[in-house]
């Protein structure tokens, strides 16, 4: 590239966004329009750097589609104006966050980097700032004039996940994150290695960013344990407007065979819920009729979520209600790769 790349940091809230007051011993929020200032390594890097900040950052606790558009719109109302964009946002749910903000954008030719941090960017052994600095870097990193990642990413201590395949496996160490059916798209050591077979390739779509934000949060996740009852699996019946059901289910998309458990789902789709199956194990994929207690499932139309982690499910049912497709079409495109979301 002729010229530094511009990147634009997204602040949300989160661990990584709060210093510590020595005096008091309180956290507090980092003023991010003074990052330059505060963390002197990032002028180091080949790129210029702005911030933009929630007037109000939130704890991700707190994190909903609301927030998704809000992030979203930031990103797209900048797309012309930087080269790649790094998105702070709490560890909790940035699974969920950064899935949704994939299926957000169609024919998205720039890198989108979540990062976060399990210490304060204010503390003495704190993970923020590798986080960051390597995730501005790839943000930035170019081959002469085209990005080298042109998807959504996660970064987290040295690997550099596809964000829709990612899961939190750890509250406590600094490999907070993995993604069991995905290798990492790129890793740092002494060297920034991009694993470039494995990142997605946007040619073959339109040129015009699409930016879609109409989702749908009328859905449920149905967790399936050795005992479950009936009365709590038809609660779910009950509840006003539910449109989408995702079931976590045993092994490789296996559920119970009981009679009023399949009448439950049969109920379901009468009333026009769509039921994803994924599965409970951290790694795997469902496989439905593979074995006679998922055979009955893909015979009542129950969509097959494939090697989806439910955090994808939840963003990609998100998106695909907001879209009000048919049926057929539902089934087709949830099974369907969108954006690296599943192994095909």
């Amino acid at each position: 590239m002729t010229r530094k790349p511009e990147i634009l940091i997204v602040y949300t809230g989160g661990t990584i966004g709060m210093v510590k007051d020595y005096q008091t011993g309180a956290l507090k929020a980092f003023d991010f329009s003074q990052i330059l200032e505060k963390i002197p390594e990032l002028k180091l890097l080949n790129c210029n750097i702005s911030t933009i900040s929630f007037e109000e950052p939130i704890d991700s606790s707190n994190m909903n589609i609301d927030y998704y558009v809000n992030i979203a719109e930031i990103i797209a109302n900048n797309y012309e104006k930087f080269d790649g964009f790094v998105v702070l946002t709490g560890s909790d749910t940035m699974s969920y966050t950064s899935s949704a903000i994939s299926f957000m954008f169609e024919n998205l030719k720039k890198p989108v980097i979540f990062t976060g941090s399990q210490l304060p960017i204010g503390h003495l052994r704190t993970d923020a700032k590798e986080n960051l600095i390597t995730s501005i870097e790839i943000a930035s990193a170019y081959n002469e004039e085209e990005p080298i990642v042109k998807e959504v990413g996660l970064y987290f201590e040295y690997k550099l996940y596809r964000a829709n395949r990612t899961t939190k496996i750890n509250a406590e160490q600094f490999e907070a994150f993995t993604s069991m059916n995905y290798p990492p798209i790129a890793e740092s050591g002494v060297h920034l290695n991009f694993n470039h077979h494995l990142l997605l390739d946007p040619s073959k779509n339109g040129d015009k960013l699409i930016f879609r934000k109409n989702l749908d949060n009328n859905i449920a996740i149905l967790k399936l344990f050795p005992g479950i009852t009936e009365k709590v699996v038809r609660a779910y019946l009950s509840i006003p407007g539910l449109k989408g059901l995702i079931i976590e289910t045993y092994g490789a998309g296996n559920a119970p065979t009981k009679e009023w458990f399949l009448m439950f789902l049969k109920d379901c789709i009468a009333q026009g819920v769509f039921i994803v199956n994924v599965t409970q194990c951290a790694g795997g994929s469902v496989i439905l009729g593979h074995y006679e207690t998922s055979s009955a499932l893909k015979s009542l139309g129950v969509i097959d979520g494939k090697d989806i982690t439910t955090e994808t499910a939840v963003a990609k049912m998100m998106y695909l209600l907001g879209e009000k497709l048919s049926k057929e079409d539902f089934k087709r495109y949830f099974e369907t790769s969108l954006r690296g979301e599943i192994t095909n």
